[in-house]
This record gives C-alpha cells, structure tokens and sequence, in this order.
C-alpha cells in the first residue's frame, strides 16, 4: 500500500473519487469575464481618450470605441 492509496483510499474506491453531476454541469455562463476579452481594442480606446489633445476625444476616438463595443458584444456584452 504506498502512501496515496492510504491518503486517497484504495483503488476500489473509485465512485468515491468519480465527479458528481454537480461538478460536471457547466458552469451557469459560458460567458467570459469582461475585463478578459479585448484587452487590445481597450487599451487603444483609453490611450487615444487620455492622451487626446483634442477639444473633443469622443468625437476623435469614436472609431476606437467602436471598435471596442463590437469586440464586446462579440462576447455577449453590451457597452
């Protein structure tokens, strides 16, 4: 008997260790968290909003933030 049978119990006990219906249901959303989906069109979008030296960084950034609400609703998200 080596260690992990005495730690995990012994072979035979495999419906033990077998996952439960509770574990193999997915999870209650498929759905990514925003903050992890398109980091490279947000970073674009607040770099040309906080760095603009323009009277209006919306109407100079609208192609950005366009860009950055499609990706979004890509993934199910709307911005």
């Amino acid at each position: 008997m080596s260690w992990l049978t005495g730690f995990f119990g012994s072979s035979s006990d495999k419906a033990a260790l077998a996952p439960t219906e509770v574990q193999t249901k997915p999870a209650q959303t498929d759905k990514p968290k925003p903050c992890c989906v398109c980091k490279d069109e947000k970073t674009a979008r607040d770099d040309c909003m906080l760095f603009s030296k323009s009277d209006d960084p919306a109407k100079e950034c609208e192609a950005l933030v366009e860009k950055y609400k499609t990706c979004m609703a890509g993934f199910g998200f709307k911005v």
